[in-house]
């Protein structure tokens, strides 16, 4: 009796062990990775736009077709976002310190110094030594067949100037080029991705829109491999299009730039304003829209933050974002404009409280702001200010603009 009753109860131990081992097994299977944006290549760019893809919030593939990324050297592009993340772990591989120290580039060491940084990337799934071997569209989706037998059907293919895969696709893609700085052409305020050096100068820029190729959905076209900018920039159009479910012609493009500068890209290229600096943020998005415009020197764009704000320098600018600039500008007379004029052009143009402003800046002037000047009603404001001031209460940048970059009202 007293066997049968131990046998009984080992059997029960057993089976509920075997029960809870099958339970757990449960818990910790994975789901199978299901990629909506496919990025096909190893380059600077195949980096860039998988790694910007993904911390968007879409999940996405790179699909190297090789061992590890071929990555290209950067160091004489004007540097931000995730290209600057890049350096500061392919620096922190070969362990130098001195910030300030050119080191040289090593193809195998700088794909070496991505591994625990990507494979960290939530939403990122890195494919090597796997080729697609036969690429069609489903609709206004993609579908790739590997040679591992597998298949990939993303919502949005972003292809860095893979000219086989574009003729397997049956598609001609525009060879679009990077443009120069140039305020008589609004197409600047369509820019995603600037500091590429060409010809000698860094006051370049590129355009959202020539990420995409016409009446072709859902694929974004790299045309420069080597650019992590333009990489960053196709990987944030693509995971806008995914994560809203839209199709590419869609592109919001506010918000893509919104998304990308909160990612530390400089959508401007003002070489005289660096990330650490507190008000990169604002000077970006007021940059953008050009109502400041940089300085031009033939090898960069500067903002010259120090400098001091006339009336004329941002009366047509302003004019030309909000009617009823109109109307304060053909008031105001004096040539330069102070502190205290420009909050009550705001007050006025942006319908703010003139009181409730003062208030709200005294206390921010030197700590949100972080401003090293005094505040002073009276003094001539220079430029930093005024964009700061710009982006809190009246946004320049909010106000819609059309593929070309002209407002639209």
């Amino acid at each position: 009796m007293v066997k049968k009753i131990f046998l009984v109860l080992f059997l029960a131990a057993f089976f509920s062990k075997a029960d809870a081992q099958k339970t757990a097994t449960k818990k910790v299977k994975e789901e199978p990775f299901v990629a909506k944006v496919l990025v096909i290549g190893n380059g600077n760019a195949a980096l860039a736009a998988g790694v910007q893809s993904a911390i968007s919030g879409v999940k996405t593939t790179i699909l190297l077709q090789a061992g590890g990324f071929d990555l290209s050297p950067v160091n004489e592009d004007l540097s931000s976002g995730i290209q600057t993340r890049f350096l500061k772990e392919y620096r922190a591989f070969l362990m130098e310190k001195d910030s300030t120290k050119t080191v040289p580039f090593d193809k195998q060491k700088a794909n070496s110094s991505l591994g625990v940084w990507v494979d960290s990337i939530k939403n990122l799934n890195v494919v090597k030594n796997i080729m697609w071997t036969k690429a069609e569209r489903s609709g206004k989706n993609w579908v790739f067949r590997l040679s591992d037998g597998s298949t990939i059907r993303p919502k949005v293919l972003i292809n860095p100037a893979d000219a086989k895969l574009n003729e397997a696709l049956k598609i001609t893609a525009p060879n679009t080029l990077w443009n120069m700085l140039d305020y008589n052409n609004t197409l600047y305020r369509t820019s995603v991705a600037s500091g590429k050096l060409i010809k000698g100068s860094k006051a370049t820029i590129f355009s959202m829109y020539q990420l995409l190729v016409p009446n072709q959905e859902n694929l974004v076209w790299i045309n420069d491999p080597e650019s992590m900018a333009i990489g960053q920039a196709a990987g944030a159009t693509a995971a806008y299009a995914a994560f809203f479910d839209l199709k590419t012609s869609e592109s919001n493009l506010k918000k893509i730039q919104g998304e990308l500068i909160n990612y530390k890209l400089d959508l401007m290229p003002f070489a005289d304003i660096k990330q650490p600096d507190t008000n990169w943020k604002a000077i970006q998005f007021v940059g953008i829209t050009g109502v400041l415009k940089a300085e031009m020197d033939g090898k960069s764009a500067k903002f010259s933050p120090n400098k001091l704000v006339t009336t004329d320098e941002i009366k047509q600018p302003i004019k030309d974002f909000y009617y009823k600039a109109q109307i304060w500008f053909d008031d105001y007379k004096n040539p330069i404009i102070t502190i205290g004029s420009a909050l009550d052009m705001i007050s006025y143009v942006g319908n703010k409280s003139l009181e409730t402003m003062k208030k709200d800046i005294q206390k921010k002037w030197k700590t949100s702001y972080q401003f090293k000047t005094e505040l002073d009603l009276e003094r001539q404001i220079n430029r930093r200010e005024l964009a700061v001031l710009l982006q809190d209460f009246m946004p320049p940048f909010n106000v819609n603009i059309d593929e070309k970059g002209k407002v639209v009202r």
